[in-house]
């Protein structure tokens, strides 16, 4: 059916939007058709594959990649698109307009991301998306053991995400950063490495020193007292759980 409506539309432009481990395979099986006109592109729609994904069409077709920099987690209304970046890239400078018109179509900025930046500009996206996920449910985790809902957990966390959201929008990630270590307040540091330590899991207590020597690092950069910082690194990278029994 496919074939036979391209050959109907020889100058289509095919969005392959399939998982990325199905994709080459995908592309094979649609070049050993050879029976396709030549003016039919083939765009994929992964944010990390390089256009060499789709090697087995390239003899006879135009290839391409067009990919939202936008989240899914269901189908969603064309106004999501709305302000995203639409990474883009293809084999000619024809398809390549032809996918940059189509971004601006539906309210997207086109960016052209060659081969060679997309693992990294993909990686990006996970932490700015999946990861912010992630955070989201350690801290939803961490309200429910002292007796909160999820409900109430979400519902008092996603404002405070909103709202650091709109200040990184508005002063980028530097600027926007608050909170204890941005302060120098090692002492509070110390007191949640405490709490967190007396957790099950250290799973909380990792993350927290992790994230904390990134935050310490931007702090550092909006100049945060050298002494202060350096307190602050003690306060992360101390044994606390050695610590605790210590006192006891």
């Amino acid at each position: 059916m496919l074939v036979r409506s391209l050959r109907s539309r020889p100058h289509a432009t095919v969005f392959l939007t399939v998982p990325d481990d199905a994709i080459a395979g995908l592309a094979g099986e649609l070049a050993a058709y050879g029976e396709l006109p030549r003016t039919v592109a083939f765009v994929h729609c992964s944010g990390a594959l390089s256009l060499s994904a789709l090697s087995p069409l390239v003899a006879r077709h135009a290839t391409g990649s067009f990919h939202p920099l936008q989240s899914f987690p269901e189908p969603r209304a064309p106004e999501a698109f709305h302000g995203s970046v639409v990474a883009i890239d293809a084999t000619s400078e024809g398809l390549r307009r032809r996918l940059s018109r189509l971004a601006r179509d539906i309210g997207a900025r086109p960016r052209r991301v060659d081969d060679a930046d997309r693992v990294l500009y993909h990686a990006a996206a996970v932490f700015a998306s999946n990861y912010l996920v992630a955070l989201a449910a350690e801290g939803v985790d961490l309200l429910r053991t002292i007796g909160w809902t999820e409900r109430e957990a979400v519902e008092g966390l996603v404002p405070l995400m909103e709202g650091v959201l709109a200040e990184v929008a508005h002063r980028g990630p530097s600027a926007a950063l608050t909170g204890p270590i941005r302060r120098g307040d090692a002492e509070t540091v110390t007191r949640h490495l405490q709490a967190l330590a007396t957790l099950a899991s250290k799973r909380a207590q990792d993350l927290y020193r992790m994230l904390g020597q990134i935050a310490l690092e931007i702090a550092r950069s909006e100049g945060l007292d050298p002494a202060a910082a350096d307190r602050v690194n003690r306060a992360l990278t101390r044994n606390v759980a050695a610590t605790r029994r210590r006192r006891r």
